[in-house]
């Protein structure tokens, strides 16, 4: 076995990196030389059929299928939008119809409930104006056989009192007929 060379710190990299028969002669990188270009033209064709038929056959159905569900999903959604939307807005004037008609029914049952309240109160005034009134006759009568009662005592409570002042003023008493007479002078 060969003993190993000592590596030379002062020896030029670039020369032993060089691989035979591709020195600084040939001209720069491989793939810029022509004779190579065949080689990659056909290599190119190859894979550029090969991704064309892989794009084709296999990716661009797979995209086309989600890109058509996802259509068919967003449209189903819009028309399940619509639908609701129509629906809600249907039911929103039902609901309008329905608030209207209540209120009409509550304005009606209102007046009716204030009609028959006035009616009850004004037949409840008119029996109580009959009772007031029946009362009233009933007081006037009563007040007129008083009067009538105390008029007919008044003559003779003025005779008895003109005749007690009469007897005390001058001592003695006065007659009946001058005690009638002078109370019926001063009526």
């Amino acid at each position: 076995m060969a003993a190993p060379t000592p590596i030379d710190p002062h020896v030029d990299a670039h020369a032993t990196t060089e691989a035979a028969g591709h020195g600084a002669e040939s001209g720069g990188l491989p793939q810029f030389e022509t004779q190579h270009w065949f080689g990659q033209i056909a290599y190119l064709l190859v894979l550029f059929f090969v991704l064309y038929l892989l794009i084709s056959k296999v990716f661009a159905p797979r995209i086309r299928r989600v890109m058509d569900e996802r259509a068919d999903t967003i449209s189903a959604a819009v028309t399940t939008a619509r639908q609701v939307q129509a629906e809600a807005a249907a039911q929103a004037e039902a609901a309008k119809a329905e608030v209207a008609a209540a209120r009409s029914t509550a304005r009606a049952t209102a007046t009716a409930a204030a009609t028959r309240i006035a009616d009850e109160a004004a037949a409840r005034k008119a029996a109580d104006e009959a009772a007031v009134s029946a009362r009233i006759a009933e007081a006037e009568a009563a007040i007129g056989k008083t009067r009538d009662a105390a008029m007919a005592n008044v003559g003779a409570i003025a005779g008895d009192a003109t005749a007690a002042i009469v007897e005390r003023l001058t001592g003695k008493a006065p007659t009946a007929a001058e005690v009638a007479a002078a109370v019926k002078g001063a009526a």
